[in-house]
């Protein structure tokens, strides 16, 4: 029995080896990441999986999957793998049956809530969306409803969900909150907020104290503080949003091999150190997370049902510009 266990054990190493060293040939990657952030992706893939020519194509996720749309269009989808913002933009793709199912990923180490039940995508970080404060502002906000007292009248600057898909995220997470639901938003268009553009802009009006309170994702101001600037972040008592930039095979992909091994990078602890040493929080529990950023069992995640925000987004938007006046 033991000898010919060894033997069914070395055989399906063997299989499993081979099958390693056959991961080679083109794989082409469509991703929303910053191109410092993609470069560095593919060159740690490579350095693993030498065999493997990566082509990759970047641009911010709305405009990828407008270039990927008019492909499935003229029946000739390009890419193997995307790595892209958000678990909706992904959902919408699931319910199309435009992505691999691979089940045989290893996510045992995270949690159930960041990965699609059926393995259609796999999250490879946490961009969390809070409270950002300039640190002159006359009040320390430890929750969102906060942002609603006299302190913040006229103080307020925010991304836009019509221009941002952590801003849409952000939306679909507080507006499903039963204890902050629209009512938050229509209390934060009577402070004379006025939402415009991406995260970017916000940070900087906050920072310039152009503004003093705002929402904004994690990383503008965890790593602008540590280089001096009058800026903290507050992950708030009700919890945070957070954008995962999942990654999934296309059903179509002409490499699924390399697809696989390159899902599998990025979910391995190896590929999570990467995101870590890049600034970001880390989706695996047992990476420690760059300087500046708690641990993530101390984060609180408000509750984000993905494929409710896809069936949702549309009519949230528009309530969303409603309000707004957009």
């Amino acid at each position: 029995m033991f000898r010919s266990l060894t033997a069914a054990t070395l055989a399906f190493l063997w299989v499993n080896s081979a099958f390693a060293a056959d991961v080679s040939g083109k794989l082409v990657l469509y991703t929303s990441q910053p191109n410092a952030d993609a470069q560095q992706t593919v060159d740690a893939f490579k350095a693993k999986y030498p065999d493997v020519e990566v082509e990759w194509i970047r641009d911010g996720t709305t405009k990828v999957i407008a270039k990927l749309r008019a492909e499935f269009e003229a029946g000739n989808p390009q890419p193997d793998v995307l790595l892209i913002a958000d678990m909706v933009t992904m959902e919408g793709l699931e319910a199309e049956g435009r992505l691999m199912a691979y089940p045989e990923a290893d996510v045992s180490a995270y949690d159930p809530a960041l990965m699609d039940a059926e393995s259609h995508y796999f999250s490879t970080k946490l961009i969390t969306t809070g409270i950002v404060y300039n640190t002159a502002a006359p009040m320390v906000p430890k929750s969102y409803k906060d942002l609603l007292k006299p302190e913040a009248k006229d103080k307020l600057a925010m991304p836009s969900p019509l221009t941002s898909g952590a801003a849409t995220i952000h939306m679909a997470a507080i507006t499903s909150n039963p204890d902050l639901g629209w009512a938050f938003y229509e209390g934060l268009a009577k402070q004379g907020a006025n939402p415009k553009g991406g995260n970017g802009g916000t940070y900087k009006a906050i920072a310039g104290g152009e503004k003093l309170y705002g929402f904004v994702v994690d990383f503008l101001p965890i790593r602008n503080k540590l280089k001096g600037a009058p800026v903290e972040f507050v992950f708030p008592e009700e919890g945070v949003s957070a954008v995962t930039e999942p990654a999934a095979i296309l059903s179509t992909a002409k490499n699924p091999a390399a697809a696989k091994a390159f899902v599998d990078f990025l979910i391995s602890k190896e590929g999570q150190q990467l995101a870590a040493d890049m600034g970001y929080l880390p989706a695996h529990p047992d990476v420690t997370p760059p300087k500046g950023f708690p641990a993530l069992k101390d984060i609180k995640l408000l509750d984000f049902e993905p494929a409710k925000a896809l069936a949702e987004d549309d009519a949230s938007k528009k309530r969303f510009a409603d309000i707004f006046g957009g």
